[in-house]
């Protein structure tokens, strides 16, 4: 029996669509947060199949291979991930624009 994508924990979901983002396969992001070569792609498998959540220095690797937030990996709704991942792609002068137009239009509601 297979499990739908959509029925996996966020991480495990996050991670796989990040990985393929960033066009690596399991074993390579695996070898670049340096995990050995034989279990590179089985560790990897195994986070992204909820089977096992990684330690948080792991997570942290992982996030900066793939040049994301960790926030990224585990946001509530696909609208918060989406706002993270394109905030984070944004200079910082960007960044701070918007954080106070955001604030601003917070504040009148």
């Amino acid at each position: 029996m297979s499990v739908e994508v959509r029925d996996l924990p966020v991480f495990a979901r996050r991670l796989r669509f990040a990985r393929e983002r960033a066009g690596l396969s399991q074993r390579e992001l695996g070898r670049r947060i340096g995990m050995k070569d034989d279990a590179a792609s089985p560790r990897i498998n195994q986070y992204e199949t909820g089977t096992h959540v990684p330690r948080s220095d792991t997570i942290e690797a992982i996030a900066r291979e793939l040049k994301i937030p960790v926030a990224y990996l585990f946001a509530d709704g696909e609208r918060l991930a989406r706002m993270i991942l394109a905030f984070s792609q944004l200079s910082v002068a960007e960044q701070e624009r918007l954080m106070r137009e955001a604030e601003s239009r917070g504040r009148h509601r």
